[in-house]
């Protein structure tokens, strides 16, 4: 990884400060997305494409706009990380394979029984012990939460960001929809998933800080992350496989 002072250099005397401030910014956010990336992605690479980001956003930062320079920054640093993993295509296809099934599973139960799918039953219809489906769902570390406008390598529509329209109203409109439809289904999620994903999203706390929250295992708060997307993506797209 370049040392600090490189990316200083590089962004001249004006940037300096500003990097170096932030610059734990940039390994908490690379840490934050480290914890749903699969094993592969290296957090170094994370944290100097985040470097970047923040280069970018302490050469376009104007304190006449109001907002303070981190506010501004954090935006950048996390799209530069985003960017670098889709480049990167981190997500191997057996995880989206994997993500589908239990998806597929969680629809049926659901559709059969009328109320949510517990882990036992989705086990059972997936044919597999109780450890083995937390195997699994351990396993699904890497699937996203919503992504409206990308695929899968294997062509299906994954669950993790609805990127923001180019200003054709009727983008707006279906954004606005669709958004609606996920804050619902969220909304409906057992308790303590929805609670793994508030801490997780709008909190921003590791998962071994949730699992402090919840008295749990940090595994187990992984497992209860997987499950709560594999239930968002029954919910929101049927569990289609």
């Amino acid at each position: 990884m370049k040392s600090l002072a490189l990316y200083a250099s590089v962004g001249g005397d004006k940037a300096e400060d500003q990097i170096t401030q932030c610059a734990p910014l940039v390994k908490r956010i690379a840490y934050h997305l480290l914890a749903r990336l699969p094993a592969s992605v290296q957090v170094d690479d994370l944290i100097q494409a985040g470097m970047l980001g923040l280069l970018d956003a302490a050469q376009r930062y104007d304190p006449a706009q109001g907002a303070a320079f981190a506010t501004f920054a954090e935006p950048r640093i996390r799209g530069a990380m985003l960017d670098e993993i889709r480049k990167g295509d981190w997500t191997p296809r057996s995880v989206h394979r994997k993500a589908r099934q239990v998806s597929a599973a969680i629809h049926a139960v659901e559709t059969a029984t009328g109320h949510e799918a517990h882990d036992t039953e989705v086990a059972k219809h997936l044919g597999l012990t109780l450890a083995e489906y937390h195997d699994t769902l351990r396993d699904l570390r890497g699937q996203k939460l919503l992504s409206l406008d990308e695929s899968s390598p294997d062509g299906t529509h994954e669950v993790e960001q609805i990127p923001a329209p180019d200003g054709d109203p009727s983008d707006l409109v279906n954004r606005e929809y669709l958004l609606k439809q996920l804050a619902g289904a969220i909304d409906h999620l057992p308790e303590r998933e929805r609670l793994v994903l508030s801490l997780y999203y709008n909190e921003e706390l590791h998962l071994k800080e949730i699992g402090a929250v919840l008295g749990v295992s940090e595994s187990r708060v992984s497992q209860l992350h997987s499950q709560a997307l594999a239930r968002l993506r029954a919910r929101f797209v049927g569990g289609a496989t």
